[in-house]
């Protein structure tokens, strides 16, 4: 049988270098996986030390966090005077820069190990393509030795028994990189997913930025309350006490006050008290909770958003939904004011209460009920409040315990699943803050 040289000339590198081939192979497998291991050690190291320094810095500040409420609940107890007010101020200026130092913190965090997952997902991609080409090449290797007739290999020459131990060694590197392929392909699916969880964490962390940035703005104006107060007082105890006295016994200057500060045009306050006692009527949630929930989602309704559902609203969650309430309500979507997109999630939040539409309509019911306005509408003020004090209640807010009513809070921003992460903790205090003196204002209301 006649046999081409060049045949002749491939079995004889295969039976007579196959096994330096396959050491070859072997040694290219295992430094591939030692590099990966020595620079993911290397790697893992540098980022478990970064995570330990984080980590010790964000629980300092959040000791700090907690020392600064404590102080702050002590000095709300004592008897009004001008060191109590200011140290009270003091204490809420404090805790709020602690408390953004804490999220900024977080969110680094976050994004570093995030990092640290893409770099180990690039990793292992480029290994899978390293061992898909090794596995090519072996393959081409061992269906080249496949393609040899029993006879062609006898009129070789070669050693037979070599011939078939080269197979042998061939099908079992083969079958080890295909082994070694499932799992990086396994690895690598398991770091995109845990990459995954931590963006949707750290697009969590990112959307307290926007009410950091409201925290800061509370911060500028306790920093203004505080010099007013010292002013007015020329930081005498008497002058205050006289102060605080004659505002103690004006209802009506009070009245003044709270339209002027504490309101808006869209609602002012005395509306507003009116809508959170009849809410409150229906639901057991405090009023002062209720008022302090729609002041910090919307000064009383105030901003209620800029935004439009078409450029803002995640598609089709709140579109849809969107789409329908305002068609059943006869307005034009068009024209009714939504949250804005932030750059790192969706806006698309109604009115005073900042309702998303997939929310709202699994309230609609239950407000309608209460209300008697069918279908409710999130920018009445009536419907708004009754929805906040409805979500409140179900969050637990009934029991008018400060415990139950921060955390009904929390919930009402993060859900039952985050309510009790310490990075959402400052939303709870900024609202019961509001409540203290929300109800200090209707306190004075109540006995005058």
């Amino acid at each position: 049988m006649y046999m081409p040289e060049n045949r002749s000339v491939l079995v004889t590198r295969n039976s007579s270098h196959g096994g330096c081939f396959l050491v070859v192979c072997a040694v290219l497998i295992g430094l591939l996986c030692f590099s990966h291991t020595a620079t993911a050690q290397v790697e893992g190291s540098e980022v478990s030390s970064r995570r330990a320094q984080l980590e010790s810095d964000l629980a300092a500040l959040e000791k700090e966090i907690d020392t600064q409420r404590v102080i702050l609940e002590a000095k709300q107890k004592e008897t009004v005077s001008l060191a109590r007010d200011v140290a009270i101020l003091n204490a809420s200026i404090q805790k709020a820069k602690l408390s953004i130092k804490a999220r900024t913190i977080a969110i680094q965090q976050l994004q570093e190990d995030i990092g640290s997952k893409q770099n180990t997902i690039v990793g292992l991609s480029n290994r899978l393509d390293r061992e898909k080409q090794s596995l090519a090449q072996i393959i081409r290797r061992t269906n080249e030795i496949d393609s040899y007739t029993l006879a062609e290999v006898f009129l070789s020459g070669n050693n037979i028994s070599g011939f078939f131990e080269d197979l042998d060694a061939f099908d079992s590197v083969k079958v080890s990189l295909r082994s070694s392929y499932v799992a990086l392909i396994a690895n690598r699916d398991q770091t995109q997913a845990q990459k995954a969880s931590l963006e949707d964490k750290a697009a969590q962390e990112t959307a307290l930025r926007q009410s950091q940035e409201l925290e800061k703005k509370r911060i500028e104006q306790q920093e203004a309350e505080k010099k007013r107060i010292l002013t007015i007082s020329k930081g005498v105890e008497v002058t205050y006490q006289k102060i605080i006295s004659t505002k103690g016994k004006s209802a009506a200057a009070i009245r003044a006050e709270l339209f002027t500060l504490r309101g808006s045009a869209a609602i002012p306050f005395e509306k507003a008290y009116e809508f959170a006692v009849s809410a409150s009527q229906k639901t057991g949630v405090r009023p002062a909770l209720i008022l302090g929930i729609i002041a910090e989602e919307s000064n009383l309704g105030e901003n209620v958003g800029t935004g439009n559902w078409r450029v803002d609203m995640k598609n089709p969650r709140d579109t849809v939904p969107f789409l329908d309430i305002t068609k059943r309500l006869g307005l034009d979507p068009d024209k009714m004011p939504v949250s804005k997109k932030p750059w790192y999630g969706y806006g698309g939040a109604m009115g005073p209460a900042q309702f998303i539409p997939s929310t709202w309509i699994l309230y609609e019911d239950r407000i309608g009920d209460e209300t008697g306005h069918r279908p409710p509408n999130p920018w009445d003020p009536e419907d708004a409040f009754t929805a906040s004090a409805l979500l409140l209640e179900d969050n637990g807010a009934a029991k008018q315990t400060p415990a139950s009513e921060r955390l009904a809070a929390l919930r009402y921003l993060a859900g039952w699943a985050n309510a009790s992460k310490s990075a959402y903790s400052f939303y709870g205090d900024d609202v019961m803050e509001l409540a203290a003196k929300y109800q200090s204002l209707i306190n004075i209301l109540k006995a005058n």
